[in-house]
């Protein structure tokens, strides 16, 4: 993937309309329907949509929500994987998997395993004793149906899955970057915000953090209503609150430190005044990466916003992204919002798709294969236990 970089204005009138409206919540391990009154996600148990696992309770001194208490732990197989058919071919959509180990199993540790879709790597999961940790990719699907799977990586460590969550987003959104690869969500904040803001306030329910700093003002928007219907759609509620520097300050900076090795990028820093401004008052600032300039002078609109987004770009642990007032500027830099997202390789066509077809065909007549789902030679070395695959592109089935 190139690593050329462009950073742009996003501020455009047209209206575009929420999509088809995939909102799958799978509860995993659990066998219950309910509604989350605190989010008002309705849940499902998960039994209809994967062929194996066992269904585990997490220890009650360690119950942290009752998503989260239960769980999906697979023993068996190199992978074990989800089908979720209510998406349409070439729909965009938020795939979010949760993991809370809780000492569900009593033994004090947490695994490690591999997080798949479609026939392709997503992450290496890393579980936490006593914490929620969450993975999110956005995509376009490439099928009828997409997949999500778990694979078994060390000995003795079982792959599990608390909650998968499936959101439909309108084709618009998180364009730029071609159809052919992933995003993975690497931060998510709604900067001058004291909740957490998700599906009440998003319809798309991302799940948007809070997020301040040092030397930093929170700033309360006094619109009553701000145009979201743009660009990647920030719900109204991420806009309303902001945070700025005092009028000694002139910059606001964050840096790429969470990220272990070199990167390429995607993302979007969403602007909206927080009031009308006197005719003396200006507000104005660049951004900046470590000490070079990338954008033009930005005027953040009242009762709107603006999006501005870099792509393709490579960075490392130590760049550094910087908010700088500009010298005619009367009043110090602002910032909404911030996403940060990793750029996938390209997306896998998947296994030949004869040799699927003839596969599937098989395991119509014999029960004992039914229960294997996902793409049966990707992605490698993680192929189904019965089959051997050839290493070309895309893959052949060559032998059961």
């Amino acid at each position: 993937m190139a690593s050329s970089h462009f950073l742009l204005l996003v501020l455009l009138l047209s209206v575009f309309s929420v999509s088809a409206g995939v909102f799958v919540s799978l509860d995993c391990g659990s066998s219950e329907a309910y509604t989350d009154h605190e989010t008002s996600i309705d849940w499902l148990g998960d039994a209809d949509y994967v062929a194996n696992g066992e269904s585990y309770v997490v220890q009650s001194n360690n119950s942290i929500s009752h998503v989260m208490d239960t769980l999906r732990v697979f023993t068996t197989r190199i992978k074990n994987c989800f089908l979720i058919d209510e998406i349409e071919k070439g729909g965009k959509v938020l795939i979010r998997a949760s993991f809370y180990y809780g000492n569900y199993d009593g033994k004090s540790n947490p695994p490690s395993f591999a997080l798949q879709f479609d026939g392709n790597h997503w992450a290496s999961v890393t579980t936490m004793s006593d914490q929620l940790v969450y993975y999110e990719t956005i995509y376009v699907v490439k099928g009828d149906y997409l997949t999500v799977c778990l694979a078994q990586t060390e000995e003795n460590q079982f792959p599990f899955i608390s909650a998968l969550e499936i959101r439909g987003l309108d084709s618009t959104m998180y364009s730029h970057v071609d159809d052919n690869h992933a995003l993975f969500l690497r931060r998510r904040v709604a900067f001058g915000s004291n909740k957490t803001i998700r599906n009440t306030d998003d319809p798309y329910d991302r799940i948007w953090t809070p997020g301040s700093g040092n030397l930093i003002e929170t700033l309360t928007s006094d619109a009553t209503t701000i145009d979201t219907r743009h660009g990647d759609q920030p719900p109204q509620q991420v806009l309303q609150n902001a945070i700025s520097t005092n009028n000694s300050v002139n910059i606001i900076s964050w840096n790429m430190n969470f990220l272990p090795i070199d990167n390429v990028i995607y993302m979007n820093m969403y602007f909206s005044e927080v009031t009308q401004l006197d005719v003396n008052q200006t507000r104005s600032f660049r951004i900046f990466q470590d000490n070079e300039s990338i954008s033009d002078p930005i005027l953040p609109p009242y009762e709107d916003f603006i999006q501005m987004y870099v792509s393709n770009l490579t960075v490392s642990p130590s760049t550094i992204f910087s908010v700088v007032r500009t010298t005619n500027s009367t009043l110090p830099p602002l910032i909404n919002a911030l996403e940060i997202f990793t750029i996938g390789n390209a997306l896998t066509d998947g296994t030949n798709t004869q040799d699927v077809e003839t596969l599937i065909s098989l395991q119509k007549e014999f029960e004992v294969l039914q229960g294997w789902i996902g793409d049966p030679c990707l992605p490698s070395p993680f192929t189904y236990d019965w089959i051997n695959c050839s290493s070309s592109d895309p893959p052949r089935i060559t032998a059961l």
